[in-house]
């Protein structure tokens, strides 16, 4: 090999794009559509116009019934309808959300799915209350493979699949994807995630495949092809299903990477940075496109009809039909989750309504008997649902159980799609550094495996992983998968060697090798959304186990688990190697392959994963390939190979500025549990950790629900029958000084929403850890009955209480153990959100105590 560093081929195309890059603009500004079709070239559906196809939607259409139609457009979440309301309704689609299993039951079996699935189906084409016999189809986020199911492969998050650069790859991942889906009866999936990220710190950066959008063109006309089929070629036939291209459009490049947010992009920046994916997967003759939740200068897209219609349906030609995200519509101007004719009109065809749809679809029916929205536009919408059906076969297929490859276990986790997935984790892995050549390892050494990711398959999963959040999994709920130990502890005792693993780096027989596991924990969009790039800001917990390992003379393998690039400069200058791993799904052992010789002392397989995102010099650089001021620490294309010669040294700059950096106040509850506390619930003695969307104990029944964005609230329902809460505490109750964020004073402050106002008193607890030699909590509690009861009920207010209440009942922020803590003997049904501890200011709280 020679000594030279490995880069991505770089285009023409993508050079081009250099003088695309985005400009400033004020945000909320209007954007101009300049309708020039040098932007948006003029397309054509790639799927030939069939004449039957055309004729039988037209004939179906004609025989329906207005309520017929707009049952169409709704698509609930099975957590949120039953096999009746199907049979009532009729509805064009269903899905389930991250995180929602038939029978609410995390475990559910094949069979379970298919079960569901066929009773839906059987419902829908029931006409014996709605009068329709139009079949339903099911929609589901396979994202990283079938990632909803336990035991199926799940593969790496797109961001590896970036690393690797191999669209023949990604195209036998999505064919592997479409049957492990089918053998769970579901006919549609949400994918491919087309986003070109321009911010890491977007939550959602591990879904994009690249920040450059060559790549992500090419990978979306792969992965539908997979999941479709080819236009012409047995499409959408026995083994394919429905592939939907998301989020159309710029979600990946909102103003500071919020998620949701807004993006400002010119609209030539918009098609030739963001719409690559689009130009691709529509290529490839993609019949589903899944709305954005972002703006474009100000205007939501599920309302935006130039984009919607005027661009994507006439410019660019696409024939298929458009699906909202979770809510979207909701969040168009003047439009809430129950009353949206703006998106209709603009040409959304598909609501994705989970808990609203009732009150949907009356007041969308209402909406066009009014004439609000005209009845040419429900045809359009219907015409497009119908003709994806007809497409897809759901009219001529039998039922869901009876389809050909429903209820093939063997096809979940099949031996072969690990395979598949194992080649694609070994292709993702991207060698940032390698000191003195000290990878590829021998396996007859005695290796010490550190690092809380090195067995733990939900971590190196990340988010979209039986749960929505990826939280709340165990190795065991990922039968047939392995963890990145499980393939070292393989290699290393068939050659001969010892492992051991120790996730604090302690050891008995001091290691000729050390390999660190460790980084980011799983999140999912808007919850992994990022201040900096720093890793571990203020908690340095991993660099503290590499810098210890080194100072005791140990050779430090770095393996970094992430859904970005980070700033991790003290990382790199305390290792001698360093990989890149992303997130690597179920196939863990893979990494193994790469970092050990075989028994024969030969390089087993190479690093050939290169970076499709650059990696930032300071934790505050916001960098893509193509800026007028390129120079990250890493450049787009970046990557080792064994024999290339090192680049990095052990003196990167680890100073962060301290600008902005005083903390005033500490998330408890954002939509998740933030770290370093775990929810619990209690009812009488009983007491158990929160790990799924629902949850009854006793007297209390606690869910997820909608606030602002999908499940960022958590409603408590108590019956009474026995004191219950629920509380947020630190982990094994061990101290955190919250005081040297905050101060001396602080104000602990919610979201509630009443729906059922207390029949006892209702109690707000913080307990902490008592000082000295006298062991035990420290409570304080103050009650908030009277402002329960005197808020407007099912209306979300803001409630607070200041510290003082806490204080001068002994607690000390310093030595804090439980920050929350909500309980009662009574009734009551409340909901939760945002809550969190900030620093004091003159503006006070609801609850004082001068």
């Amino acid at each position: 090999m020679t000594g030279k560093i490995k880069y991505l081929a770089v285009s023409v195309a993508a050079l081009v794009l250099g003088a695309c890059s985005e400009q400033p603009h004020t945000s909320g500004s209007v954007a101009t559509p300049i309708n020039n079709d040098a932007i948006w070239p003029k397309s054509e559906s790639t799927v030939a116009e069939h004449h039957d196809v055309e004729a039988q939607v037209e004939k179906i259409l004609a025989g329906m019934t207005l309520e017929q139609k707009i049952a169409q457009m709704i698509q609930p979440e099975i957590r949120d309808i039953s096999v009746e309301d199907m049979r009532r309704y009729g509805f064009g689609s269903y899905l389930n959300g991250g995180g929602a299993f038939p029978n609410n039951d995390k475990h559910a079996k094949v069979s379970d799915w298919v079960a569901l699935a066929e009773k839906m189906y059987q419902a829908s084409v029931d006409d014996s209350l709605d009068g329709s016999t139009i079949p339903t189809m099911w929609g589901t986020d396979a994202v990283h493979g079938h990632n909803n199911v336990i035991g199926a492969t799940l593969f790496p998050h797109n961001i590896g699949l970036g690393a690797a650069n191999n669209p023949e790859l990604i195209e036998k991942i999505a064919r592997i994807t479409a049957k492990e889906v089918l053998a769970t009866g579901i006919d549609w999936v949400f994918a491919p995630t087309v986003a070109a990220v321009r911010d890491d710190r977007w939550g959602r950066t591990y879904e994009g495949y690249s920040e450059d959008p060559e790549i992500i063109r090419d990978y979306a006309h792969a992965i539908v092809t997979g999941l479709q089929g080819k236009p012409g070629e047995g499409f959408l036939g026995e083994g394919q299903v429905i592939s939907t291209v998301k989020h159309f459009v710029g979600d990946g490049g909102t103003v500071n990477g919020d998620d949701q947010g807004d993006n400002i992009s010119s609209e030539e920046q918009l098609f030739n940075i963001h719409a690559g994916g689009y130009v691709g997967g529509l290529n490839a003759g993609a019949q589903s496109v899944m709305a954005s939740f972002n703006s474009w200068h100000g205007e939501k897209i599920h309302g935006s009809k130039y984009l919607l219609t005027e661009v994507l349906k006439e410019k660019m030609g696409f024939d298929g039909f458009v699906v909202g995200d979770w809510n979207g519509h909701g969040q168009v101007k003047g439009c809430s989750n129950d009353s949206c004719a703006q998106s209709i009109n603009a040409g959304l065809d598909i609501f994705m309504v989970p808990g609203d749809w009732k009150a949907l679809y009356n007041n969308t029916l209402a909406q066009v008997k009014s004439g609000e929205i005209a009845t040419s536009r429900i045809n359009d919408a219907v015409r497009r649902i119908l003709r994806v059906k007809l497409r897809a076969g759901l009219f001529s297929k039998p039922s869901p159980a009876q389809r050909q490859y429903a209820n093939n276990t063997d096809l979940i986790g099949q031996q072969a799609h690990r395979e598949v997935a194992r080649q694609a984790v070994r292709e993702s892995l991207v060698l940032l550094k390698n000191k003195g050549q000290l990878l590829p390892l021998k396996r007859q050494q005695r290796v010490l495996v550190a690092g809380d990711a090195a067995d733990n398959i939900g971590k190196q999963s990340g988010g979209w992983t039986i749960t929505w959040q990826g939280t709340n999994n165990e190795n065991i709920d990922f039968p047939g998968g392995s963890s990145i130990w499980d393939g070292i502890q393989a290699q290393v005792t068939q050659g001969g060697g010892q492992a051991v693993l120790s996730v604090d780096g302690s050891y008995q027989q001091k290691p000729d090798v050390a390999i660190v596991v460790f980084g980011e924990d799983p999140y999912a969009e808007g919850h992994g959304d990022r201040a900096t790039l720093e890793y571990q800001s203020g908690d340095k917990r991993d660099l503290a186990l590499l810098k210890r390992l080194k100072q005791q003379g140990i050779a430090v393998v770095s393996v970094f688990i992430s859904g970005r690039p980070m700033w991790v400069n003290p990382e790199l200058n305390a290792s001698d190697a360093f990989v890149a791993a992303w997130l690597p799904g179920s196939e863990g052992q893979a990494v193994a392959d790469v970092l050990f010789r075989d028994a024969q002392d030969q390089v087993q397989y190479d690093f050939s994963g290169r970076l499709s995102y650059s990696w930032p010099k300071t934790p505050t650089q916001i960098v893509n390939r193509g800026d007028s001021d390129y120079q990250p620490l890493l450049p787009y294309g970046f990557g080792l190979s064994y024999g290339d010669d090192n680049v990095l040294s052990d003196e990167l700059n680890e100073q962060v500025s301290t600008e902005g950096a005083q903390q005033h106040d500490v998330a408890l509850f954002t939509g998740t549990v933030q770290k370093p506390w775990q929810m619990a619930l209690y009812s009488g003695e009983q007491v158990i950790p929160v790990s799924a969307n629902t949850h009854t104990l006793g007297a209390l029944s606690y869910r997820t629900i909608d606030k602002q964005v999908q499940e960022d609230a958590r409603k408590l329902s108590f019956d009474g029958s026995a004191r219950a809460g629920m509380r947020l505490a630190s982990e094994s109750y061990f101290r955190e000084d919250l005081q040297a964020k905050l101060g001396s004073e602080a104000v602990l402050s919610m979201q509630v929403m009443v729906e059922q106002a207390p029949s006892a008193a209702v109690k707000v607890i913080m307990n902490c850890e008592s000082e000295g030699d006298t062991p035990g909590v420290c409570h304080s509690e103050v009650d908030i009955s009277e402002q329960l009861r005197t808020l407007p009920a099912n209306t979300w207010q803001a409630l607070s209480i200041d510290s003082q209440c806490f204080t001068k009942q002994g607690f000390k922020l310093a030595h804090t153990v439980v920050p929350f803590e909500l309980t009662t003997q009574g009734k009551l049904i409340v909901s939760l959100a945002d809550i969190r501890l900030q620093k004091k200011t003159d503006k006070g709280a609801t609850i004082s105590c001068p």
